[in-house]
């Protein structure tokens, strides 16, 4: 895959009135077996993501959020039994061998995990980290996938990439290493990224900051964002549509506009009047 920087300016409207979608998920369950009995975390999801929307999933703790992102990538443990199907322009995702799976991971399809303190290698720099994803999935040498890196820190906006470049996570501020984990995401120029709570445990500030981000990145890259979050002011800032999950099942989908203004789900009705009004 060609990973040159893209700069594509996408149209909300557009996405709306009816763009292809490259993501396709239906019927999607997730379920465990228990001492207690079967759980089931996912229940009939259907989901399309068009390119180049915010599609933002809201909804409490517990409600299959993560679940369904980690289903995506086939990062459910083994325990997990899934069934339906995730098509990614046309190859079906679930049950795809891990080798065929890895080409797409990252490369085209990307994830941003809540908390970069454990998804970063704590014993690897910053830049070999980041190079190692440009190797993989671009192919390029050393030298080349580190100079990328470098431009990626860069293109997040962290001061003194070089000196930054070359820290150990624990090294960098929380707000550097969400910032450390949208630039792995973008290293090898996803179609998708997926972003499970960016935000969650960052400050108002530095939380105003990485969605400022996350939304520059979705319009220069014209890459299409899942944005997972239980905070309802994030997905007002970013997302064309909202799905409303809740017990493993999307009860409400729908254009951001409508949701928030004209609620249909009960449910949905309740998480809106939970938020503080002036």
């Amino acid at each position: 895959m060609a990973c040159a920087m893209r700069s594509i300016r996408v149209s909300a409207k557009s996405v709306l009135n009816g763009a292809a979608g490259i993501l396709q998920i239906r019927g999607l369950t997730v379920g465990y077996r228990t001492p207690q009995g079967a759980v089931s975390a996912v229940d009939g999801v259907d989901l399309d993501i068009a390119a180049g929307e915010c599609l933002g999933i809201v909804g409490e703790s517990g409600s299959g959020k993560t679940q369904l992102l980690m289903s995506i990538l086939g990062l459910l443990p083994p325990q997990a039994q899934l069934g339906g199907s995730i098509r990614y322009r046309g190859t079906e995702l679930l049950h795809l061998r891990a080798r065929a799976l890895n080409r797409i991971r990252a490369a085209r399809i990307a994830m941003i995990f809540q908390d970069p303190m454990t998804s970063l290698n704590p014993y690897l720099r910053v830049l070999g980290q980041l190079s190692e994803v440009a190797r993989l999935h671009c192919g390029l040498s050393r030298k080349d996938a580190e100079a990328r890196a470098l431009s990626m820190i860069e293109a997040v906006h962290i001061g003194e990439p070089a000196r930054r470049a070359h820290q150990y996570p624990h090294e960098l501020s929380g707000g550097m290493r969400q910032r450390i984990m949208i630039a792995m995401a973008l290293m090898a120029e996803p179609e998708i990224i997926l972003a499970d709570e960016p935000t969650t445990a960052l400050d108002v500030t530095v939380q105003a900051q990485v969605l400022s981000l996350l939304q520059e990145v979705r319009e220069r890259t014209g890459a299409a964002l899942v944005l997972v979050t239980h905070d309802l002011g994030v997905v007002a800032q970013l997302a064309d549509r909202i799905g409303v999950m809740r017990a493993g099942r999307i009860v409400e989908l729908g254009a951001s506009e409508d949701v928030f203004l004209r609620p249909s789900h009960p449910y949905t009705r309740s998480l809106l009047d939970t938020l503080p009004r002036l």
